[in-house]
């Protein structure tokens, strides 16, 4: 049976007249979703994986081992999806020199950064905003801080007619609900998210990406903020401790079944689909996360054994590598500000790391020179070539 997912209003675009698609609240219904053996055994294998995931990021002294790098990749991955070319390098790069090669694609990355850091803070704390709509404007507000897009009402809902896909709105692939709908669809949305739905919290973040992405209630930025969204209901719902999984990778390796999925959903009301490629996309992640941390789990733990075994290593020194997961290019400046400490130290401190071969120069100059931990970057890595 063929579930209707939505209804059509004719509406104006760009000068031409276009039926936009306005979702039904969710749940799915008509029929409802029901999780059938195979969709049972993909959330069973999903969640086994993030499982392990889980564990890798608690076997660690400090969840930044991984979680600075991790946060990152999803903000690159989720940023490349939508066109911008910066790479992880770059951002980590940016962060220790403050100079970027793509400084537009860099800010957009730091953005998506910003947003989610802020985000968690304000779900985290007890006066902080809720799961709302309030909250999604307010990380869309900082997401669109200054980057291309700023102009395009960074933080409010839309007020006109937008498209996805083709040159012309009769042309579009989509073309979501009007914009004098968004308010009631959006409080909808909000209400499901506090409702007590009895499928399983992983399985809802799906839908809630889809019914997100398919209000579409910015004018720019919203597959960023609807990514980010499961990001922050897997924590808040407490299917993971913390921001660990990288989704976006997996969505961007099959970037267009992805889009092929959301667009079955309006037109097909094919929920078990997306559902099915969801959960595969969240175990490859979530497999691939795993592989990540328990190599720089490794690299980390062999690199300071083998510091601490090194003559002439000085506290210091050790004190510099303990803060490499989380500043994996350093300078000379920004190793006296972590180290408390002055420059002939702060620099016996890069020398003795660079002599070890933990710190690689990246620069070849004399002065100014920038430091890679480039075995913590080429794991960190290796799953995005």
């Amino acid at each position: 049976m063929k579930r209707q997912t939505g209804t059509y209003q004719t509406t104006i675009a760009g000068g031409e007249h276009v039926q936009a698609f306005l979702p039904h609240p969710l749940p799915p219904a008509d029929p409802p979703l029901v999780l059938d053996d195979q969709l049972v055994d993909l959330l069973s294998n999903a969640l086994a994986a993030l499982g392990r995931l889980g564990v890798a990021g608690a076997m660690v002294p400090s969840p930044d081992w991984f979680l600075y790098g991790f946060v990152r990749k999803e903000a690159v991955v989720s940023s490349q999806i939508e066109g911008t070319q910066a790479t992880l390098k770059d951002i980590v790069a940016f962060e220790a020199t403050n100079v970027a090669e793509r400084p537009d694609d860099v800010e957009e990355v730091c953005n998506y950064v910003d947003a989610l850091t802020w985000a968690r803070s304000q779900l985290s704390k007890p006066r902080g905003l809720p799961l709302s709509t309030r909250l999604l404007c307010m990380a869309h507000k900082r997401l669109m801080r200054g980057v291309r897009g700023a102009g395009r009402q960074p933080g409010a809902i839309r007020r006109a007619q937008n498209w996805i896909g083709g040159a012309r709105p009769s042309k579009a692939r989509f073309v979501p609900p009007q914009p004098d709908a968004i308010p009631e669809a959006m409080s909808a949305f909000e209400n499901w998210l506090h409702s007590d739905d009895p499928l399983p919290p992983l399985v809802r973040a799906g839908l809630a990406h889809v019914q997100f992405e398919t209000i579409h209630p910015f004018l720019d930025g919203n597959g960023r903020i609807g990514r980010l969204l499961i990001t922050l209901l897997l924590e808040h719902w407490g299917v993971l401790e913390s921001p660990l999984l990288y989704l976006s990778l997996a969505l961007k390796r099959h970037q267009q079944e992805y889009y092929d999925r959301l667009h079955f959903v309006r037109t097909e009301g094919d929920w078990e689909g997306w559902t099915a490629f969801y959960l595969a996309c969240v175990r490859e992640a979530a497999e691939d996360g795993v592989a990540v941390a328990q190599s720089l789990f490794r690299l980390i733990s062999e690199d300071r054994k083998r510091l601490l075994t090194r003559d002439g290593v000085t506290i210091p020194a050790l004190r510099l590598f303990d803060q490499l997961p989380t500043h994996p290019m350093m300078t000379l400046p920004k190793a006296v500000q972590l180290l408390k400490t002055s420059k002939p130290t702060a620099s016996k401190a890069i020398t003795a790391l660079a002599d070890a071969r933990v710190l690689r120069e990246t620069t070849g100059k004399a002065r100014d020179r920038v430091y890679a931990y480039h075995g913590y970057l080429r794991e960190l890595t290796r799953d995005l070539d």
